[in-house]
């Protein structure tokens, strides 16, 4: 009998295709049960519960030793999904004092992956954060009537003053976007949003750890899996010790009430930030809690801003205190020495173009020039080195190297500070003014920066910064508000000096000029007999309304342990604020007090308002 080929054939057909779908199956089980996580995660629900350890976040203390941020004990109620059925939602709603309205959102946000990524039906979810004690105590006793609702033990911060919001920042929930840039959080997590708090995220956070418990068919915890054999110990957050000293900035907080401004210290041998005020500011604790995106509203809508951080987001003219950065480029660039006197007849006269100045001496050498600050003298300064064909074949090339001098003294660009959200600040370059007067511009075209005035901008950190640099004579340190970091040593990017272009000679004379400033110029109220204050004020010039208040120096003049710059905005001439601000805060910080003279003029200070400030103190404000 002949062979039907095409039955044959049929057959290999038919049982090859039995064959890949055999394979198809064993693969795609395979595929389940060894790689995928998802049903390894849902197996392993049925059987075990996964709970996360959380670790305490690291402390914060300022240079002293004064605890600042600590945690305390917190609770969130957290739901499995596939367990809560037959819950009596409105015995559930009452038991935790909220309404039905917003459980029914609470669990549709919980199930809505765009806005709770990772989200299992079979893990635990966050369904209500932050109970206090008592509410937990409340909730406890009748958790055993909502299946599939459990409390998750947390800690949350505490700040223990109202002071230096602005440094030490605070601690949220974290956002979507917080979960997709790092997978060590999910939905629920804590994370630092700002200020130090951010800046040393990983630092203080610590590592999570893990609790397996065993779960019989019905979900009822039974104890824990090998008794805790293959549970992970959280490990706790690291303690930092910050460089502020608090009382300072206490002092330096009261000192700025009713004003809006700043004031920057820094210990210039270690560019250690002694105290940063932003003013307005608010009470860090107002940010802690269910409260928190109520408080936070509340601030966002006040129009001075308070939650603003003016040392290192604000960017102002530096006025007078710019031109000791023109002296030291005038002199390390040869165009003067100390000896050449220019010509002041109540400011800047040439060509038709005047720059006003204030009565005094004329002409004037360089150190009675910074001590009076006068205008005229370092409008000349500019005009001759732009002009100056003899060292540069172009006004471009000579700009460029003013440009460089400025640069390398820390302005123009982010000095690198160890916070979030800081600002570079505006030094003008020769493409600058090109684009702006289609290269047609001289000295006299630019004229107002040698004043700090014009295009030029800074942030009270590079002021206070200049103050070190010129106290160092002739180097920074990158400023930072951490001092010390738990069992870690510090980025070398702050213990590394960065040297200027000028010659250390040329920044003593910068410093005399500064020192006569004190004994008989522009800053005569911060003299004292204690130790040599060194001081240059500035008086910005604001098209806005009243001119800004700046006041820029250090002490003592000699083996100097602070540098300062404060700026009030609207406070009008240098020595009207700025001075009198700068020299409470270093007799502060130096003999570790303020006399009886000095807290009298500190009092003052504190209510002499130039706006009707709201204070934001425990979550309540008051005018």
């Amino acid at each position: 009998m002949a062979k039907d080929y095409e039955l044959e054939k049929r057959k290999f057909v038919i049982g090859g295709v039995a064959i890949v779908i055999i394979l198809v199956y064993l693969l795609r089980l395979f595929s389940l049960q060894m790689l995928s996580e998802d049903f390894k995660r849902n197996a392993d629900s049925n059987a075990f519960l996964k709970r996360i350890q959380y670790p305490a976040r690291g402390g914060i203390s300022d240079r002293n030793g004064k605890l600042l941020v600590y945690n305390q004990p917190a609770y969130d109620v957290m739901v499995v999904m596939t367990e809560q059925e037959g819950v009596d939602t409105l015995d559930l709603c009452e038991s935790l004092g909220i309404t039905r309205e917003w459980y029914d959102y609470r669990m549709a946000e919980i199930q809505d992956p765009r806005r709770n990524p990772g989200y299992s039906k079979y893990t635990q979810q966050l369904f209500m954060s932050q109970l206090s004690t008592e509410e937990f105590s409340s909730f406890q006793e009748k958790l055993f009537r909502f299946p599939g609702f459990y409390i998750r033990k947390r800690s949350i911060r505490q700040y223990r003053y109202p002071n230096a919001a602005h440094i030490l920042g605070d601690v949220a929930e974290v956002s979507p976007a917080d979960i997709e840039a790092d997978d060590y959080y999910q939905g629920g997590d804590y994370i630092g949003k700002l200020g130090v708090e951010r800046a040393y995220e990983k630092q203080l956070r610590g590592e999570k750890g893990t609790e397996i418990l065993l779960r019989d068919a019905r979900g009822r915890i039974k104890g824990k899996y090998q008794n805790g054999k293959f549970d992970q110990s959280p490990v706790p957050g690291k303690d930092l010790t910050l460089s502020i000293d608090f009382d300072l900035q206490v002092l330096g907080e009261r000192l700025m009430r009713g004003k809006l401004g700043s004031i920057v210290a820094i210990e210039p041998s270690t560019g250690e930030v002694l105290c940063m005020v932003s003013s307005p500011t608010y009470d860090p604790r107002m940010m802690v809690g269910r409260q928190r995106g109520k408080n936070h509203l509340l601030l966002s809508k006040d129009s001075h801003k308070p939650l603003l951080n003016r040392a290192i987001m604000g960017q102002y003219p530096p006025g007078s205190t710019f031109k000791t950065g023109q002296a030291l480029t005038f002199l390390q660039e040869g165009i003067i020495t100390p000896n050449t006197a220019y010509p002041c007849s109540r400011g800047f006269h040439y060509r038709g173009l005047t720059v006003g100045c204030h009565g005094h001496g004329s002409p004037l050498p360089l150190v009675p020039a910074i001590a009076t600050s006068c205008n005229g003298y370092f409008c000349w300064g500019l005009y001759h080195m732009l002009g100056n064909r003899k060292k540069y074949s172009t006004v471009q090339e000579a700009m460029t190297r003013w440009k460089d001098y400025m640069v390398s003294m820390g302005f123009g660009y982010q000095l690198g500070i160890d916070l979030p959200g800081e600002k570079r600040g505006l030094i003008p370059n020769a493409a600058f003014y090109d684009k702006a007067y289609k290269e047609s511009w001289n000295g006299l075209t630019v004229i107002s920066i040698s004043i700090g005035q014009g295009e030029v901008n800074l942030t009270p950190l590079q002021i206070a910064n200049l103050g070190a640099t010129i106290a160092n004579r002739g180097y920074y340190i990158t400023p930072h508000v951490v001092k010390e970091i738990q069992g870690e040593s510090l980025d070398t990017t702050y213990t590394r000096k960065h040297y200027t272009m000028v010659d250390r000679a040329n920044y003593e004379v910068v410093v005399r000029g500064m020192r006569q400033a004190v004994l008989g110029g522009t800053c005569r109220v911060a003299n004292n007999p204690w130790y040599e204050v060194c001081g240059k004020t500035g008086t910005a010039q604001n098209p806005h309304g009243q001119d800004h208040s700046v006041f820029m120096g250090f002490a003592p003049m000699n083996n100097p342990k602070i540098a300062i710059c404060v700026y009030v905005e609207n406070g009008t001439w240098g020595a009207t604020y700025g001075v009198p601000i700068g020299a409470l805060m270093m007799e502060q910080h130096i003999n570790g007090k303020l006399s009886p003279a000095s807290m009298h003029k500190a009092d003052m200070f504190e209510h002499k308002y130039l706006y009707s400030p709201t204070f934001y103190v425990n979550g309540n404000t008051e005018q």
